[in-house]
């Protein structure tokens, strides 16, 4: 549904992209990854044909945002950068202006969003009047006017609560289930990401330096933790199933070696065994390899 193809691209003369390539399947939500200055708002304003590019090329659906970015749009919803409206207005007579920018104002789809993202009963409040939650839910409700197929958003829950967060999380899943929306978002909420997305890229100094299923990340050799006594006596162990100690009481063990055929192996020789458990590996942990120059 959405490709970008070795984009490059410069300010001043250096290099804020180069050659960053990756792809949106329809109905995915892919999150875009990076610290501050890694380019993910500057991919996202490329998709957007904010930004114009020094090479390489965006299609959403096939259609070139470089050579017809007009009809490429046509299919996209997004909150970029930091959400603006005229504060002496309601959120409705905002709603109705901006909307009319790209097509004629539909009532009917403008309530229906609006009860949708839970602004019903403030919608002809004045935006001034709006905390930060609701101007991210008054934003939101422009993006999916009229109704995208492809959403693009630019660090959508920053600055709102723990309660603010999750429900933006069920929104955008409920979207996707409900309507097969594909969604493209950047996020320095790790966590967040990891329990939404279904693939990310990672971004280091403008460059892609992963791609991948978030499911995928436990797909590496195994990781355990174990509380084991005495440690000398253990250490032999794991090394002799074929295991890597990490650090102290942390190791990885084979894929074909069962780990409760171990336990047992470490109890009959009489290792005590206080805690014996599996590491699942985060995207934090991914993440942070990879910054630290690890897994490409």
């Amino acid at each position: 549904m959405l490709e970008v193809n070795g984009i490059w691209k410069s300010f001043g003369g250096k290099a804020a992209l180069e050659d960053v390539s990756f792809k949106v399947a329809k109905g995915e939500i892919f999150g875009l990854l990076g610290h501050n200055g890694a380019g993910k708002s500057t991919s996202l304003g490329i998709i957007l044909g904010m930004v114009a590019t020094d090479r390489g090329e965006v299609t959403i659906d096939g259609i070139s945002v470089v050579k017809d970015r007009a009809r490429a749009l046509r299919k996209v919803g997004a909150i970029f950068e930091a959400p603006a409206f005229y504060d002496y207005l309601s959120g409705w007579e905002n709603l109705r202006l901006l909307m009319s920018y790209t097509c004629p104002f539909d009532a009917k789809m403008a309530r229906e969003v609006v009860q949708r993202v839970g602004l019903t009963d403030r919608i002809h409040s004045k935006v001034r009047t709006y905390s930060h939650g609701m101007r991210q839910r008054l934003a939101l409700a422009q993006s999916l006017l009229p109704e995208p197929e492809v959403l693009l958003l630019d660090e959508p829950t920053d600055g709102l609560d723990p309660e603010g967060i999750k429900w933006f999380r069920d929104f955008i899943l409920g979207l996707r289930n409900e309507r097969g929306t594909t969604v493209l978002f950047n996020s320095h909420l790790l966590a967040e990401v990891e329990l939404m997305c279904d693939r990310v890229a990672i971004l280091r100094q403008g460059k892609r330096v992963f791609e991948g299923s978030v499911d995928g990340l436990n797909e590496d050799t195994p990781v355990y933790e174990a509380d084991l006594q005495p440690w000398g006596t253990a250490l032999g162990l794991i090394h002799g199933a074929g295991g890597e100690v990490l650090e102290e009481g942390r190791f990885s063990l084979p894929h074909e070696v069962d780990p409760a055929a171990f336990v047992a192996t470490l109890v009959g020789t009489g290792v005590r065994v206080r805690a014996f458990a599996p590491v699942k590996r985060s995207l934090e942990d991914l993440y942070m390899e990879i910054l630290n120059g690890g897994k490409k």
